[in-house]
């Protein structure tokens, strides 16, 4: 399943667009909340608006986002 928590992808769409995300919470009707390099605050984003990666990372593991540049 690409749509799952911690899974890295990249932003298509909007003022972040090319910088790498982190799912934290999968909400429903196709939406996430994810956090991104430039916008470090959790918000909510349409999945269409996201590339997967076939990674995936815990949002508990300090060390994984900063090497993401997400904190």
């Amino acid at each position: 399943m690409l749509v799952e928590t911690g899974r890295v992808c990249i932003k298509k769409y909007g003022r972040d667009a090319g910088d790498n995300a982190v799912i934290t919470q999968v909400l429903e009707n196709g939406f996430v909340k994810i956090i991104t390099e430039t916008r470090k605050k959790e918000r909510k984003c349409n999945t269409s608006h996201l590339e997967f990666l076939n990674e995936k990372i815990s949002i508990n593991d300090k060390e994984a986002l900063k090497k993401l540049n997400l904190i």
